[in-house]
């Protein structure tokens, strides 16, 4: 994992502050400064494992005498009773990051688990699946990184990596073309322009404009496979809307391009993944 996404140290440190706040007073009370322990991260269901640097850093930032030894490589399926990783050092600094590092370990392998299993869905397709920005706030760095871990694609990171004109834009700019035409004069020739459409009226004129994307935005599969004959290549085609409730081979038999999810961050189960001390 790239530890180098932006904001993880501050992340780290604002999670494990809410946490910590003035001390744990639990650990501080009950164990011994000198005590040394061990133990394991196990897996308490089947999982794809996404976050092993991040439960390192942690640790890092509490003590750093204390030592994770990864078990399964980043993106791993593992099954239920599997080691995940262990850990050894001071007995203080392992009780008092393990919330915080398991929070973080549960929530990332949550998301790269169900970006697996709806990769797995659309295998051999050729269609590809994308998140969306529907992200925790803070976290869509880590977040997205889960997603690529599962096997799926980033959707644009921000606001600021992508033109993609919705409904509000278009009720804002007046119409389509006049949307896309001041997309057109304002912004650099290496971003793309993504037009969401809800009919057939909107596609002609997303087409007609040149969009580099067009977005089917709760089509029933019938349209989507009508629109992407109508569309021919002339641009890459995304189905999105409540993708998470559909049956996406369903969609990805359509022949649209991408399939974005917000589910895969916004509805993400954390995975039960426990520490155990020896």
């Amino acid at each position: 994992m790239n530890l180098q996404i932006p904001g993880t140290d501050n992340l780290l440190r604002a999670a494990l502050a809410e946490d910590i706040g003035m001390g744990d007073v639990t650990t501080l009370s009950t164990v011994p400064e000198d005590a040394i322990s061990s133990g394991r991260f196990i897996a308490k269901e089947s999982c794809i494992v996404c976050g092993l640097a991040i439960l390192t850093r942690v640790f890092e930032l509490i003590d750093s005498r204390i030592v994770i030894k990864a078990h399964v490589g980043e993106g791993a399926l593992v099954q239920k009773g599997d080691i995940i990783a262990t850990i050894s050092g001071p007995a203080r600094g392992i009780l008092t990051g393990e919330r915080t590092a398991l929070n973080l370990l549960q929530r990332l392998s949550g998301i790269a688990t169900k970006t697996h299993d709806a990769v797995a869905q659309v295998e051999g397709t050729g269609a590809h699946i994308v998140d969306t920005r529907k992200t925790t706030p803070g976290m869509r760095g880590l977040e997205k990184y889960a997603v690529r871990t599962g096997g799926g694609l980033n959707h644009r990171i921000g606001l600021f990596d992508g033109v993609l004109i919705k409904d509000n834009h278009i009720r804002a700019a007046g119409s389509i073309t006049a949307a896309v035409g001041q997309a057109r004069a304002n912004v650099h020739h290496l971003l793309k322009i993504e037009v969401e459409v809800e009919d057939f009226t909107q596609l002609q004129e997303a087409l007609a404009c040149g969009a580099d994307v067009i977005m089917l935005d709760n089509m029933s599969l019938s349209d989507m496979k009508e629109a992407v004959r109508i569309i021919n290549g002339r641009a890459l085609t995304e189905a999105s809307g409540n993708m998470g409730e559909r049956d996406l081979r369903q969609v990805a038999e359509t022949g649209v391009n991408f399939i974005s999810i917000g589910a895969l961050t916004h509805s993400a189960r954390a995975m039960d993944i426990s520490l155990r001390l020896a």
